[in-house]
C-alpha cells in the first residue's frame, strides 16, 4: 500500500509542476542518460537556474 501511495503522489507532484512550468530534474537526467550517455548532467542547482533563466531571460518573454 504504502509504494502505490508513493507512486501516486510522485504523480500528483510531477502533475503539478507540469502546470506551473516547474522544471523537472528526474526527467532531465533520464534525458541526458539516454540521449547524451557520457555527458555529465547539470547539478540540480544549476539545471533550476539554467531553466530560469531560459524561461525569463529569452527574448521576448517580458510582456513590459
Amino acid at each position: 500500500m504504502s509504494k502505490r501511495l508513493d507512486e501516486t503522489l510522485a504523480r500528483i507532484g510531477r502533475a503539478l509542476r507540469a502546470t506551473v512550468g516547474a522544471p523537472d530534474y528526474d526527467k532531465y537526467l533520464e534525458h541526458v542518460r539516454t540521449a547524451h550517455p557520457g555527458r555529465e548532467p547539470l547539478t540540480c542547482e544549476q539545471f533550476v537556474s539554467d531553466r530560469l533563466d531560459r524561461r525569463y531571460n529569452a527574448v521576448g518573454s517580458r510582456c513590459c
